[in-house]
């Protein structure tokens, strides 16, 4: 079956979305800093992340997410009329408030898939990846590194990267700064380096770091040097950049990871996710803006924007 073309003239595939519905990966974190500082401190943090959020709101024009809470199936049912408005071949959600919720959720919309999104040091974690991919057609393993209770490379969690490489599904793992400016900025994972033993371990599973490495660029790309099995994706604002020591562009990201790890290992996201922004077609047309601007062919910008996720997520098989 052939792909569709997109609004933007050719097939693509949005291999990072998340599903808006209730959802906190960092509660466990932020019970603890409670108990230890009190409510009053976080809410102070928090107040000082919205300063942040705010900024990013203001400077794409988006608005502030809407605070109506909707059920799954609402919010999945609006992101299908997106993906069919904007000729989007598919979207992946990463997350979408549980592997059983999410699956439920996307169940009639056959251009939505989901990724299994529980911790990896949760309680038969392992299990729960095989049975979200056997029996719910999760297509893939999404981990926020920064937000779990130990280091990613743990001997514990080697059942479940077995479960992953056994099933041939890809694992995407957020490595760097969680929940962007006045979030998370340290952590035992910040670094995607911490991938590199487990990446090694299991050669053949294919991880997919998000956002060029999210502050981590050097790192990142030392670790896909290292590891074929590792690729990354172009998701997100990519904000990051601004809080770097030396000046980097969204174009620099894209020419230093094409020249180093070549098209193939290059997948095409947006990070989209709340509304009333929707999808975020300017995401899109930066990312589009710079691969024309590189003059790479069509046949590299088709693996970057549609093919590599394809393979990975057996679309259409």
């Amino acid at each position: 079956m052939n792909p569709r073309n997109s609004t933007w003239g050719f097939p693509i595939i949005d291999f990072h979305l998340h599903l808006p519905v209730e959802e906190d990966f960092t509660a466990e974190a932020n019970a603890a800093y409670i108990a230890v500082h009190g409510q009053d401190k976080f809410a102070k943090l928090r107040a000082d992340w919205l300063f942040y959020q705010q900024q990013w709101w203001d400077r794409y024009g988006f608005g502030t997410p809407e605070q109506t809470e909707h059920t799954p199936q609402h919010q999945a049912q609006r992101w299908a009329q997106e993906i069919d408005q904007a000729g989007i071949e598919a979207g992946v959600f990463v997350t979408g408030g549980g592997n059983h919720s999410l699956s439920e959720a996307i169940a009639e919309h056959p251009r939505l898939m989901g990724f299994a999104h529980h911790s990896p040091f949760a309680p038969d974690a392992a299990a729960e990846l095989r049975r979200a991919v056997q029996e719910e057609g999760m297509r893939g393993y999404k981990v926020f590194a920064p937000a779990l209770p130990g280091p990613i490379d743990h001997e514990d969690l080697h059942p479940v990267w077995q479960v992953a490489e056994d099933l041939q599904i890809p694992v995407l793992i957020h490595f760097g700064p969680l929940e962007g400016g006045g979030g998370t900025a340290w952590h035992t994972n910040i670094n995607p380096l911490m991938l590199h033993d487990v990446a090694k371990a299991f050669t053949y599973t294919t991880f997919v770091i998000p956002h060029f490495g999210c502050g981590y660029p050097k790192e990142m790309l030392h670790l896909a040097w290292a590891c074929r099995n590792v690729c990354v994706d172009t998701s997100g604002n990519n904000e990051w950049v601004r809080w770097m020591s030396y000046r980097l562009s969204l174009s620099d990201l894209f020419t230093r990871f094409y020249e180093t790890i070549g098209p193939q290992r290059i997948i095409f996201g947006s990070d989209s996710s709340w509304f009333p922004r929707g999808l975020v077609g300017a995401y899109y047309e930066e990312q589009i803006a710079v691969v024309d601007a590189m003059g790479i062919d069509d046949a590299a910008r088709h693996q970057i924007f549609y093919a590599n996720a394809a393979r990975l997520l057996k679309w259409h098989d």
